[in-house]
Parts: C-alpha cells; sequence; structure tokens
C-alpha cells in the first residue's frame, strides 16, 4: 500500500474556504489533509512544518501563493503549488463553496492518484 498523499489547503484566514476543504477531504482515502492561513489574524497560520509536510499546496487565491514565496521562500520552492482560483465569497460548509471546491480539487486528486 502505498502512503498517502498530504495535502494543505490554505486561504487567507483559515475560517472560510481552506476550512471547507479541509472538512470536506479529511476522510478521503489515501489523503491526509491539513488546512492554514496566510493573514496574521488566521484562525491557524500556515507555517513552513506544514509547507515541508505537504506533497501538495492547494491555494485559494493567487495572492496566498504570492504570500508563501514572499514569507517562506526556501519552503515554497520546493513545494508544488497549486492556485485553485476560488474567491473567498462564501461561509464554512456553504453549498456553493463545497461545488467549487469539489469541482477544482477533485481531478487535481485524480491526477495525483493516477499510477505514473
Amino acid at each position: 500500500m502505498s502512503r498517502p498523499l498530504k495535502v494543505l489547503f490554505i486561504c487567507a484566514k483559515n475560517k472560510w474556504s481552506s476550512l471547507t476543504a479541509e472538512d470536506i477531504y479529511q476522510n478521503h482515502p489515501g489523503l491526509k489533509v491539513r488546512s492554514a492561513g496566510t493573514s496574521t489574524s488566521a484562525k491557524r497560520k500556515v507555517s513552513s512544518k506544514d509547507l515541508l509536510w505537504a506533497d501538495l499546496i492547494l491555494v485559494m487565491e493567487t495572492t496566498h501563493r504570492k504570500r508563501i514565496l514572499q514569507f517562506f521562500p526556501q519552503e515554497a520552492h520546493q513545494a508544488q503549488i497549486t492556485v485553485l482560483d476560488i474567491p473567498d465569497q462564501f461561509p464554512f460548509m456553504h453549498p456553493e463553496l463545497i461545488a467549487e471546491l469539489k469541482e477544482a480539487i477533485d481531478p487535481i486528486l485524480e491526477e495525483h492518484s493516477s499510477p505514473s
């Protein structure tokens, strides 16, 4: 059995988008998931340890990727960061947010689970 894919979901404050993504995928077979935020006021702030832990980093917006590159240049250089282009407009577990997250994330996970 192969090891689980470790996925880190990131938004600004870790209150809506990334936390929803973590909740959706927390029991997904073959995955270990975490979420964090890039803002100083984030519920759980992203750390260098998180970035080094992750096999795949999924950020909601380009701004989040820029912040990671700015504050964690060495760790970000080693990471695979994908921008999902999901604006922070829906609250935690909103049905439209769930649909957008699944539409953006499922193909990425499928790609990473396919045998190389």
